[in-house]
Formats: C-alpha cells, structure tokens, sequence
C-alpha cells in the first residue's frame, strides 16, 4: 500500500546535489534589494526549471499550431507533443487511461468543473461533505451549487494539531452523503489527511470522492488506482509547471457519467441546430482551444520531477522541515499552527503580537519571499481565531542555509518590535 508520509531515513541532498538542482532555475540566481533571494512561497507557485522555459520557447518558435483540427504538419506536430504530455501525466498519478486525464486552466477550474456536472447528478436533500481545512476553491463552488439546487454541504472539524477529526468524520457521512471532497495536504496547516482510509469510508457509504492535491503532487508519490479515489485534481503550476494549466483525473466510468461542463469546439462530434452528440473522452471535457505550450511545460516540468526522483524530493524536504521547525521553536514567542506529526515542510506561525503582515514586508525588504495572510483558508483562521499567518512553504531547490538566513532575519524582527 502506498504510505501517506515520505521514504525513512530522511536525508537532505548533499551541497552538491543541492547546488545541480538549483542552478537548473534561473530565477533563484536573483537579488532582490541587493540580498540573495530565498524564496520560501512554493505552496502559492513554485518556480520553473530552464527545461520548462526552454519547452515553451520551442513550442513558439519551431511548431506553433492548434491542435486535434489540422492536416497539415505543424498540427500534427503540436497535436502529437501534446497528447504525448497527456501519457506522461497518466503514468505520473498512475491513472488506468490516458483519457482520464482531462486538462484544466488549474485545480479551481477542476473542481468547479466537478461542481457544475456533478451537481446535475444530486438530488433536492443530498449532501456533500468537506473538511474545514478546504482552500476557497474547494469550498465555495459547492456553496454555490448548494444554494442553487437546494443541497446541504456538511463539514469535517479539524483538531487543535491541525488533523482531521476523524470521529467527527465518520458521524458526518451518511447514506445522504453523496460526495466527499476533501484536500490530500493543507496548504495552510501542511497536514497530510489520512485519505486512503476517507476513501474506503466513503465507498462503503457509496459516496463518490474527489481529492484535491494541489499541495501534493509535487512532495510525495501518488498513484490515483491505489487511493481508488473517483477523482484527483491538481494545478501544473505548484510542481514547477506553468501557470494557467491543470488537470482533473477521473475514473473513466465516472467521468462518462457526467454531463459537459463547457461547449464549444473539439467536445463535439455532430452539431445542428436541431441537437449536438458530445465527443469522446477526454475531449468531451475540454472545449476550445487548449494552453497548448502550459501542456507541454507540464510535462517537461513533471520528467524534472521524475528525474530527481519523488522520494528523494520527499525526504530532502523532511529534512528541511525537521530542521525550519526546531530552529522556529526556538525563537521566543513563535506560534505554530498546525503541528500534525504527518505534514509536509509548510510551516504557518506568528510571531508574538507582531501582524504576519508585517513580517512580511519586512522579510521581502531582506529578499525573503513568504505568504502572509488567510492563504484562502479563512476559516482556519476562524478556527483558531486569528488574523493570518506567516507562511513559509519549501520545495525542491530550498536548502538549510536558506532556512538559517531565514531564522537570522526572524531574530532580527524580534528585536525591532
């Protein structure tokens, strides 16, 4: 069975191996007021590998066409490259079909996808299940189809360590519950949720399951028939894809079900005025012309991943947070929220009275980028009633000696308020 938490022993990649991955993204190499940048914002986007510009720039450059519409060559091309990226993707979350994979502007377009088809399938009464970790995306569009259709939305509580409360979960589904949507790792909290065991509850209650894994995909392994889940949403840019490209995976079964949420061209076979027959799959679902060269950084940016290897991102980022969260507790009047003993390195704190805005501006003036504010989970900060937070997010190219220029500048803060 596939572990929820990173490979053991941990170990960080060696200042050398450190050093080759970090010279593959040209952005680390800037200043930012005269300071290194140490960019700890990777749960809001994390930066892109030369290899993912490089595949944008080529795609302009030598092939530049729509695709699936054209004889000639240079579609066939563009059509060829793209779909090839679709097969990466498939074999990356281990989906059973390449037309499983269907391709979205991001994970917020996914889910609100999901929302407007799904929807179509409930009746007056039924319930949809969430969790009170959930980012905006996933919580609104089900408001919205609540309010409108006339279905009740219920909510899993989280515990003071930023778990899921997981008794309350199992009172909460019932035969009324006929979806369960609920995010793999906070982006807030960095809990990993136990979601293998949500997804055997939800199915013994035939209660259909979406996962969201924004903030999952690019720290641990995730193969989509193992977790059985019916369907896993996730957006291109927090793996070190491009911006504006997403992907929603869902069984090939389920996704036959549903109605299209889009019209237009390529989710078309027939049209007249009289009716129009929908295309197959994945292409019922992806109506117009696609981010073709977002596609395909995507894929480039998911063969960096499997080159470096996910357990070994998986470990050198344990490590890091292992360290980052010692060195932070440490520092008089720090709070950390959200201390499961499962978690990805995500730290949100604050720091004794002082605004997490604050910090911020502060940080950036030193060339440290962090998150500050609700990080669009306001009712986490409802839950633990605060403001925001500082939230400090780490990937790949982070490194240690970032982490203490980082706990250097904190100390310094201190000082200042």
């Amino acid at each position: 069975m596939m572990p929820d938490t990173p490979t053991k022993p941990l170990r960080a990649f060696t200042a050398i191996e450190s050093e080759q991955i970090r010279s593959l993204f040209p952005i680390l190499g800037r200043q930012i007021y005269g300071k290194q940048l140490v960019y700890f914002d990777n749960g809001a986007t994390t930066q892109k590998p030369q290899r993912v510009l490089d595949s944008i720039q080529n795609y302009y450059t030598t092939y530049n066409s729509n695709v699936h519409r054209g004889v000639h060559f240079l579609s066939q091309q563009a059509t060829d490259v793209m779909e090839d990226a679709r097969k990466t993707i498939q074999e990356f979350i281990n989906a059973k079909q390449a037309e499983e994979i269907i391709f979205t502007s991001g994970a917020t377009e996914s889910i609100n996808l999901l929302a407007s088809s799904f929807s179509q399938l409930l009746a007056k009464g039924d319930e949809i299940l969430i969790s009170a970790m959930e980012h905006h995306a996933n919580i609104v569009p089900w408001q919205m189809i609540c309010e409108r259709y006339g279905y009740h939305l219920r909510v899993i509580p989280i515990l003071d360590n930023g778990d899921l409360d997981l008794i309350a979960f199992d009172k909460l589904i019932t035969p009324k519950t006929k979806l369960l949507s609920v995010v793999q790792v906070s982006n807030t909290l960095g809990t990993i949720n136990p979601i293998k065991q949500l997804i055997d509850k939800a199915h013994q209650n035939n209660t259909a399951v979406i996962i969201d894994g924004s903030q999952a995909v690019q720290h641990l392994k995730i193969d989509v028939q193992e977790l059985d889940c019916d369907f896993y949403v996730f957006s291109g840019h927090k793996l070190y894809g491009p911006t504006g490209t997403g992907v929603l995976y869902g069984k090939k079964n389920r996704l036959e079900q549903l109605p299209p949420y889009k019209g237009g061209g390529d989710m078309i076979k027939e049209v007249s005025f009289e009716k129009t027959t929908y295309n197959d799959l994945p292409f019922k679902f992806e109506a117009g012309t696609p981010n073709i060269e977002g596609i395909i950084g995507l894929a480039e940016a998911i063969h960096f991943i499997n080159h470096t290897g996910i357990a070994s991102i998986a470990n050198h980022e344990a490590d890091l947070l292992n360290y980052f969260t010692d060195k932070l507790r440490a520092i008089p009047g720090i709070r950390i929220f959200g201390e499961s003993s499962n978690k990805i390195a995500v730290i949100s704190f604050l720091l004794r009275d002082i605004h997490p805005y604050d910090i911020g501006v502060l940080l950036d003036k030193m060339g440290i980028a962090v998150r500050t504010g609700h990080h669009c989970t306001q009712p986490i900060m409802q839950r633990y009633q605060i403001p925001g937070t500082v939230r400090a997010s780490l990937a790949v190219y982070n490194t240690r000696a970032e982490i203490d220029v980082f706990i250097d500048a904190l100390h310094r803060i201190n000082k200042m308020f």
